[in-house]
């Protein structure tokens, strides 16, 4: 078998071609895409070196090396988020430069990632069509269209799903999944698949292998990136292999066996996958006993002893990381009992399971692990940092005498311990993260997919020191979906399903087959809930009335109106007065008009307190123009400018600046009213002032109905309908649930985040044109503190703090209600001062209120 440069049979860099590659490549499709000698340098590091990988209509060709040896490099480049420093890419035999991943995907190129970047506040069928939105003839969304299509894409794929669940709510394996569907929704002629079967089961790598042959036999190229050799060579044709950013083999998949994939990855003997283990297990460390937890595990037992693996099996969903996580002290028990060392433990936090001896490494590794931006040696000595200190401070030799052995154990490739740890490789990102755990000599060690997403080369340094770590007398409970490495590496084998332990295998008993049939329950009688779902839960069950208002935070808002409503009602007869209804209407719409620009804001993770000082200058300008004579609507429009500019000053320095939004309007609060202060100087608009045909317009009362009230409902319609019916709108909630999943689609994420701003800034100073007109008597304090009222009023509506949720109608029912609240306290005659705690306490529970769905929602990922 000769080596060669490239895997285009027509470009040999002057090698020798095998003649069974030669005779195939006559019968093979000209080129859909490729990279021709390309190479990336990265400051002092040259990622990839004359780089060539050719794909094929109805082809597969795999792309496997260690991790670091160039695969994501390639994946980016072809994927147009990397230009090559030299050579080029092609599509369809001509030479192309992408610009961006919007470009490529225009041209066809889509890309399934090995972390997906999916909007968990938003629907399934919004995820699939991000960027690609379908639209009525009128132009405006048609959402009925996307939901029809996106479920036949998710049955698809194998996902059961309503396509109007949010993404919140599936596994980490239905995500990749989802990834899936939005691949094939675009019908793109190149799909690149970056380790899509990391997260998956076995039965979800079975349906995901369905689809890829579909594929190829519509004649798509397919690039597949991984690192189970098994499945690379059931589905690959072509295998295109890398080492330290190079190509040092190309040829048929057919030509080559694992073991000779692996010496051309490694460059090197590897030896054996599985170390070879003897020993006899010592004392019980781990007696789990009668577990059961509103998570869904019901009456699990299982011992581990020392010096012993213990792998845990089953299907996603199945129980096991609901497991790990009570005895981590993550999640609680309901019942049961846990024992280390025959000592009764009740963790209540992670760190309380830590100071027992307990390490978890998560199977969540970016999300759960590492904290991309920091350092290796700040990422590795977290759970040991007080071992570090001295007199309170972090002494760094310290740091590096706690780490300096584990790291060294684990063979970590790195520049420097100072490198951050997003810029390793997936493998060596999950050596530091073993790393950090084995500083804290644990008795028990829980792995939960210790090798996912991690190559060859580094699978078996893990299990290597897996076996070490099971020589020194440490407890190991192994979780994983990879059945070779069950049943290499454990001692026994135990099996879940639906929550509940199922079997139990000794090592010369465990097989494929017989744990298959375990977790599937393959012959036994079955539910009607699909494999992996995990059991019943209430959740699943009609929902009364009180789980119905938790799910509507609207039917909620109205709930707690109607019950303010009636308490001041009868505390104060006059609360339903026509008067007093009218009064609480048109200062709820001049406060809620500022809310609907701080929802949007807030919709972008981000928030302006500065927007009440933005009211009360905007509000003293108007005046005071109108008052030197100007003309009302020219003073109206000056002021609406001087609006925007103070939002785009926000706006420029949040999206730009890279400063967190509440250091910066906490700063221009005091710039804007020092800046009104200033002017005013003790100076007062007083009533009158305002042309009596604008103030006549603004205090009227169209059928009964407050102009400010009418001006906010108008406001607050046409804001709704562009959030709703436009893809702009929708790229609000994109860019606040997921920025960087934003950016991979093609949005320009800066922009969003201004116009928020700008919105923000000109509502307020269209609220302080209004509010002048209102209340006719304007100086330097108008509308001092009122930054409390609205952001409360936004938050109290059911809009998340962290973005990407949220309603208008929910503002505006937010509003409402704090006003009628306030309203009420009034009429009760409480201290103006004692309200303002009342607005304190509501943020506090709406928040609280928010993390309370937020939980539920994360509990139901495991039944749904």
């Amino acid at each position: 078998m000769s080596e060669q440069t490239g895997n285009d049979p027509s470009t040999t860099g002057g090698r020798p071609t095998p003649v069974g590659s030669a005779v195939a490549a006559a019968e093979l499709p000209p080129p859909a895409a490729a990279l021709r000698g390309v190479s990336k340098i990265f400051g002092a590091t040259r990622a990839l070196t004359n780089m060539t990988v050719v794909l094929r209509p109805g082809r597969v060709t795999a792309l496997v090396g260690e991790n670091g040896a160039g695969k994501s490099t390639c994946v980016k480049t072809l994927s147009g988020l990397y230009k090559p420093d030299g050579g080029h890419v092609e599509l369809g035999g001509e030479e192309v430069a992408l610009t961006s991943p919007l470009d490529a995907r225009a041209r066809g190129i889509a890309v399934v990632s090995q972390h997906p970047s999916l909007f968990g506040d938003l629907s399934l069928a919004e995820n699939i069509f991000a960027g690609q939105e379908l639209r009525t003839a009128r132009g405006i969304l048609d959402h009925g269209a996307m939901r029809t299509r996106a479920k036949v894409l998710l049955q698809q794929v194998g996902l059961d799903h309503d396509p109007a669940t949010p993404a919140s709510r599936l596994s980490t394996s239905e995500h990749q999944m989802l990834e899936i569907a939005k691949a094939l929704a675009v019908e793109s002629r190149i799909l690149i698949l970056d380790e899509p079967t990391a997260t998956l089961s076995s039965g979800e790598v079975d349906r995901l292998f369905a689809v890829i042959d579909d594929l190829r036999a519509r004649g798509v190229a397919m690039l597949f990136v991984g690192h189970r050799l098994e499945e690379i060579f059931h589905i690959a044709d072509d295998l295109v292999i890398m080492r330290d950013g190079q190509l040092v083999h190309t040829c048929l998949t057919s030509e080559l066996t694992p073991d000779e994939t692996i010496n051309y990855m490694v460059g090197r003997e590897l030896g054996d996958l599985y170390p070879d283990r003897a020993g006899t297990p010592g004392d019980v460390v781990l007696e789990v006993s009668g577990l059961s937890t509103v998570t869904g595990l019901e009456d699990v037992s299982l011992q581990v002893r020392a010096g012993e693996v213990v792998g845990l099996a089953g299907l996603v969903g199945s129980g096991r990381t609901e497991l790990a996580r009570v005895i981590f002290g993550i999640d609680r028990a309901t019942s049961g009992t846990i024992e280390l060392d025959g000592r009764q433990i009740r963790p209540t936090s992670s760190a309380e399971a830590m100071s027992y001896g307990i390490a978890y490494v998560s199977e969540d590794r970016r999300g759960q692990s590492v904290i991309e931006d920091f350092d290796i040696l700040e990422n590795s000595t977290l759970p040991v940092i007080a071992k570090a200190t001295r007199h309170g401070l972090i002494a760094r030799a310290r740091q590096l005498s706690l780490i300096s052995e584990p790291l060294k154990k684990m063979s970590l490739k790195f520049a420097s311990y100072g490198q951050a740890v997003r810029t390793l490789s997936g493998g060596n990102q999950q050596k530091v993260v073993i790393a950090k755990w084995l500083a804290t000599n644990p008795r028990l060690l829980i792995l939960d997919e210790p090798t996912q997403g991690i190559d060859v080369g580094a699978k078996a340094e893990v299990h290597r020191l897996v076996a070490d770590l099971a020589a020194q007398g440490i407890g190991v409970l192994m979780i994983s979906s990879d059945l070779p490495e069950v049943l290499g590496m454990s001692d026994r084998v135990l099996v879940m399903r639906s929550g509940r332990l199922v079997a139990e295998f000794g090592r010369d008993e465990a097989s494929e087959e017989s744990i298959a049939r375990a977790a599937t329950g393959a012959g036994e009688a079955q539910s009607s809930r699909p494999e992996g779902a995990g059991p019943a839960l209430a959740a699943e069950e009609t929902p009364g009335l009180l789980t119905l208002l938790m799910q509507r935070r609207e039917l909620g808002l109205l709930a707690v109106l109607i019950a303010v409503s009636v308490i001041a009602t009868v505390v104060n007869s006059n609360f339903l007065t026509y008067t007093n209804l009218s009064r609480l209407a048109a200062e709820a719409s001049l406060v809620g008009i500022v809310a609907l620009g701080q929802f949007l804001v807030i919709l972008t993770r981000n928030i302006d307190v500065s927007v009440a000082s933005t009211i009360g200058l905007a509000a003293f300008i108007f005046g005071d123009l109108v008052r030197d004579g100007t003309p009302l609507l020219v003073a109206a429009l000056l002021t609406l400018v001087l609006g925007l500019v103070l939002g785009l000053v926000n706006g420029l320095v949040v999206a730009y600046g890279n400063v967190p939004s509440i250091v910066v309007t906490l700063g221009t609060l005091y710039v804007y009213r020092g800046i009104d202060a200033i002017l005013s100087n003790g100076d007062q608009i007083s009533p009158g002032t305002i042309p009596a045909g604008f103030a006549e317009f603004v205090e009227s009362k169209p059928l009964g109905i407050p102009m400010l009230t009418v001006i906010f409902l108008v406001l607050a319609v046409v804001l709704a309908a562009a959030l709703t019916w436009t893809a702009a709108g929708r790229q609000f909630f994109q860019v606040g649930s997921n920025p960087e999943g934003a950016r991979a689609i093609g949005l320009n994420v800066e922009r969003k985040l201004l116009a928020a701003f700008v919105t923000c800034g000109i509502l307020a100073a269209l609220a302080g044109v209004l509010w002048a007109t209102h209340y006719g008597a304007v100086d330097g304090q108008t509308a001092y503190g009122e930054e409390l009222r609205i952001i409360a009023a936004v938050v109290v509506g059911g809009v998340a703090l962290r973005g990407g949720r949220g309603t208008v109608l929910g503002v505006a029912l937010g509003t409402l209600v704090l006003f009628t609240l306030y309203n009420a306290l009034t009429l009760a005659r409480v201290d103006p001062l004692a309200i303002q705690a009342f607005y304190g306490a509501a943020i506090i529970l709406a928040v609280a209120f928010d993390s309370v769905l937020s939980r539920r929602s994360a509990q139901q990922k495991t039944v749904i």
